[in-house]
Order: C-alpha cells, then structure tokens, then sequence
C-alpha cells in the first residue's frame, strides 16, 4: 500500500515510518482541520507525507505559506474559527514567525492549535544551532519533546489534546534525527469526518491587546500552567525509571539525548535513576523535586544552552534541597548533539567509576591522535548540481564584475557560488536580507559596485521589504535573482512565483532597470550585468532556468525518454581546463596526464557547459545536437 493511502486508513495498523511520516498520522487520528508551512529542513517530510495522499481522502487543508510567519497566522486564523490547526517548519524559521508566535500563548485560540519546530542541534542543515527553548519559554508556551518517531506520534496527539482541552498552542519540539528516524509504530484507527468550522466570535477574546487589556491577558495565560501541569501528570509525560543500584547517581535529560543516555548504560557497571522529561516547558516541579530529593548527585544532559539545568538548580535552592546538580563545565558543553560518544564522554568525566576500565581504555584510544591508519579520502565540499542554472549564471556573471566588486549573498541553492570556482557572495545573513544588507554597503560608496543576490522563493518569502527599502531610500545597488521555478534546496516545494510574476511585480514598484535571460544564454547575461552596474540606484537582473534536478526528473518519467551525455573532443582539447577550474561542472574529471573525461553517472546532457570551452572542444556524446 502506498505511504498516502497508508495514513489515511481507517483501521488500526502496524508500519515502520519516518517520525516526519507518523506526524501526518497523528494529524489524521488528532482530526487536524488546517495545516499550514513553509519548507525547511528538517521538517519537509511532513509535507511529502500529505502530498502522498490520495485528493479525494485528504483530511484536512494543507498550504505552502510565503513564509513562517504567514503560516502561522493562517493556522491561528482557522484555528480562531474552531478548527484544530498545525503549522510547521524548521528552526531559524521560528525567528521570521516570532512577531507573531509571541503573542499565541496569550489568546484564547478556541480550536487549539499545535506548532511543529524542527530544532537543529548540530547545524545540520541550519545556518546556525539556536535553541528555540529560550524563545518557548519567553512565550511561555508548552513545549513537548519526543525523543523516537514512536514518540513523535504520540506526543503529537497529546499536544493536540491539551491544546483543544485548554484552547491554547502546544509546541511540538523535534530535533533533526528524530523527524528522519525510522521505527516500527503502532498507529491507532480513526474515523473519517471532514468538514471546516466557521464560528469565530468575538466573545471568545478579546484578541485586541490594547493596554488595558494585555496585562489581564497575560494572567489568564500564567493561570493555564495549574491544568497544563495536571494534564502533564496524568499522561505520564514525564517518566522516572528507577534503579536498584543507581549508588545515589541520578540523570536528567530529554528528547534524543535521552536515547543517547541509554545506549551509554548497556555499558554501565551500574545504572543511575532516570528522569525523561517529556514535557520541557512548563517544567513539573514535585517530579523534579521528588527526583533530586531521592538522588546525592544528579547530572543534567541536555543539548545546546543550559536551559533546563538553571530552572533545576533554582529549584533545589529554592526547597532546600543539597543534591549536587551537575550541569555544563566547558565550551564543548554548549555545542553540538549529545550523541552516544559525546554522552560516553560526560559520564565518564563526571562518575569514571560508572564505566568499565576496558571501555574507558578503548573510548581514550578512539580519540588518541594516530591510533588509527589514516585513510585518505578528498574533500567533497558542497555544490550545485550538474547542469543547474545557477552554475552558467555564476559563470557568466564572474566576468561582468570587477575584482572590486561587492557581492552580498542569500539564502538557496546559489549561496555555494561562495565556493571555488565562483567565489561570488561575501555576506550572507539571513533569508531576504540581501538587499537590505547590499543597500548598506552602498552607501557612500562610489568606487565599488554592490551587487545581491537572491532566490525567487526567497524573493516572496522575505526579500519584498529590503527590496521595497531601497527602492523607497534611493540606494545604489543591482540585484541578481536566481529564478529556478521552485524552492529547490529543501525539496522543491512550489512558491508564488508560479502565480506572481516577478518582472510584472518589479515594475510595479516603478523600476526602470528591468533585465532578464536564460542562464544558459551567458554572453548575453554577462553583458545584461554590464549594462545594470552602470545604472544608477536600483536595478535587477533577473538570471533564470529551471531546476535542472526537477526537470530531469520529470523528463525521466516520460515514455520513450533517453539519457544524453556531452563527451570531450581530445583533438581539440588544449587542457586549458576552464571547464574544470572555471565552470566547475562535478562531471568533469580531470586525469592526472591533464586529459578530461566525463563522469556520465553524473553528467545529465544538457550542454550548458559547452559555451565554457574556448577551443569548443565540448560536444554531445554520439554527435548528438
């Protein structure tokens, strides 16, 4: 049966999933009405999984919002209609929702609401590792961590449950190897109904936080966490797990860090107590206490910022209690995922006696420098797809600029045009913060051109503003957008741009300095360059070609399709290797005598690289046009 069909079915069933895939089954089972997101690793799955149902079964609405934000807004407005409502998305995405995401544990949100956050301890696929439990807490949201996809499941229908009971949000924290971990889950059956409430009333507020009004709103909020707290007990959301010869030892932890812990004990001389917080936010004081009281020394393990250990140690303080609390003692504490070696490492530094000597003898060789042979293996730094779009335009655009130049990138695929051979894209922040970035360095400067680039997904998702800045404040920049038709880097998710287009909407705006080309084209868009970086204030080229990904995809599965190959013409060929050191195509492998073949495993045919060649040696396999 296909994944669609399979979360859809009535009847109780047994499967191995991806935590991102049981989601979508708790959605179903929790009779989630509207889901709203904007896509973003780790969390594109969960989109994937609700595509893969069949349009005649979908239980309930779905949409790509132009941003976090936006979907965060769509799910509280259908969710101020009585409607069970989801948005999801990953984790610097809570930073563009956040002007809104503040305000919802504040207001009566009658058909409850959840918010799924894909956090990223370790960066791995992220900009950066914040931790989102600094934001859940000045919220004041209740935050539930699963640490297994099983648990995901059902920790999703517990935040559904609280949040219809208390009309209220629910965070659903996950981190990166949950969403992509697979197990085998008992999912429970449902019954289908379908059907939208529209039965917003302005009773239910006030959901106008004048002044006189926010003070009271935020004291019925503070009033929740008693029945939040009752509901946490009751479903056993935070667990003790006892033990016979714990020796006094005690370990707190949460989430996949706790799966670490276990793993580390089936090494143990002996197995502390444990305490797994299910629930992070509002913290369960009388377990906690309970939990110290019981223990000499309990260790906090937890990754990223030291959250959970400073409530924890308040808390001791506070009742009196003289339980030694170990928390973070270096650096190394604060970054990165508490994977089982990371986690082996903490507790043998804080109790070495816990461990066997002959594991700590093989943990100490495992890290010794040289005990191993060492295994040569290159470096495979990322890069752009073999025939992608944006390879010809970095390529073309190169020879436009000035070695002078400023370049300012953005958010999407064409970030790594920082990487060798293009090296274009000095800055980069934020989604949609080039231009507002390009328009800074502008100032003043009329020596060096500043040029920014930026995605069209990105374009609708957060670039209209710093656009519209400089547009309103005059500044002399020229802006590149990489139009490939999709939001490519996070799985090929469809945006405005298929609606909107953006040249239309650009001269809207009233700008003049309007250029476009196919990517393919490179003379004429190193010359559109040119000619933009002579005009004053504001101009944009708008550098397209589809995702060659997607659309070699596509063109797979058509009847009759045939895989094309370029080849090199040794004859012609002088090894000046321009297309290896400047176009920088992955197909090309340059052998050790200077001669160039073709990695056709890689090379997808579509001769974008012929125009790089100066000797035209570059051809189709076979004499094919």
């Amino acid at each position: 049966m296909k994944l669609g069909e399979l979360l859809v079915q009535e009847h109780p069933f047994e499967e191995i999933l991806m935590g991102n895939q049981a989601l979508v089954r708790a959605m179903v089972e929790s009779k989630t009405r509207v889901v709203t997101s904007y896509p973003g690793s780790p969390t594109p799955e969960i989109a994937s999984a609700i595509a893969d149902i069949p349009k005649d079964r979908q239980p309930f609405y779905f949409e790509f919002s132009v941003n976090e934000k936006v979907a965060t807004e769509v799910a509280f407005g259908a969710a101020l209609n009585g409607n069970l409502s989801c948005a999801f998305f990953k984790s610097v995405g809570l930073n563009v929702a956040l002007d809104t995401f503040i305000q919802l544990g504040l207001l009566n949100i009658i058909g409850g609401m959840v918010v799924v956050i894909g956090d990223d301890p370790g960066a791995n696929s992220s900009q950066n590792e914040q931790d989102n439990r600094n934001i859940y807490r000045m919220a004041r949201v209740t935050v539930l961590e699963p640490a297994s996809p099983k648990e995901a499941y059902e920790y999703y229908k517990h935040a559904a449950q609280l949040a219809v009971a208390h009309q209220t949000v629910v965070v659903l924290r996950l981190t990166t190897h949950v969403c992509h971990a697979r197990q085998k889950i008992k999912f429970a059956g449902y019954k289908e109904e379908k059907g939208y409430k529209t039965e917003f009333n302005r009773e239910n507020g006030p959901y106008i936080p004048l002044t006189v009004l926010a003070l009271e709103m935020k004291r019925r909020s503070l009033k929740r966490t008693g029945p939040i707290i009752s509901f946490i007990k009751k479903n056993g959301l935070n667990r003790i797990d006892k033990s016979k010869d714990s020796r006094g030892r005690g370990v707190i932890t949460s989430g996949l860090t706790w799966l670490s812990v276990m793993d580390v004990l089936e090494k143990a001389e002996y197995r502390p107590g444990l305490l797994k917080l299910g629930v992070t936010n509002p913290l369960e004081k009388e377990v906690i206490l309970s939990f110290l009281a019981a223990h000499d020394q309990v260790l906090i393990l937890e990754e990223l910022d030291d959250i959970l250990e400073n409530q924890i140690k308040a808390m001791a303080y506070d009742h009196g209690i003289s339980t030694k609390i170990i928390g973070k003692i270096c650096d190394e504490d604060f970054v990165g995922e508490f994977t089982p070696d990371k986690t082996m490492d903490k507790i043998i530094a804080t109790w070495p006696e816990m461990i066997p000597d002959k594991i700590k003898e093989i943990r100490g060789k495992e890290k010794e420098p040289g005990n191993f042979p060492a295994v040569n293996v290159p470096e495979r730094p990322a890069q752009m797809c073999p025939g992608c779009g944006h390879r010809s335009a970095f390529f073309a655009i190169k020879k436009a600029l000035d070695e002078n130049d400023v370049t300012v990138a953005d958010i999407g695929c064409h970030t790594l045009g920082y990487m060798p051979p293009y090296e274009v894209g000095e800055v980069l922040m934020c989604m949609g913060a080039s231009p507002g970035i390009a328009s800074g360095l502008s100032l003043y400067n009329r020596e060096r051109n500043v040029v920014a680039f930026l995605g069209d997904s990105t374009f609708f998702h957060a670039g209209l503003p710093g656009l519209i800045n400089t547009i309103f404040n005059h500044h002399n920049i020229t802006l590149i957008i990489m139009e490939n038709g999709t939001t490519a880097m996070t799985g090929h998710q469809d945006h405005a741009g298929g609606i909107i287009k953006i040249e239309t909407l650009l001269k809207g705006f009233g700008i003049d300095q309007v250029f476009a080309c196919d990517t393919y084209s490179q003379e004429k868009l190193t010359t559109l360059v040119k000619t933009s970086l002579k005009t004053e204030g504001i101009s944009v080229v708008i550098a397209r070609h589809p995702c060659m990904l997607k659309f070699t995809r596509s063109q797979q599965k058509k009847q009759g399709y045939v895989q094309k190959h370029i080849s090199i013409d040794p004859k012609a060929c002088n090894q000046t290797h321009t297309c290896v050191q400047a176009f920088g195509c992955p197909s090309f492998v340059r052998n050790s005598d200077g001669s160039v073949d073709v990695n056709t495993d890689l090379c997808i045919g579509d001769g974008s690289c012929r125009p790089s060649c100066p000797e035209q040696a570059i051809g189709f396999e076979g004499g094919e046009k």
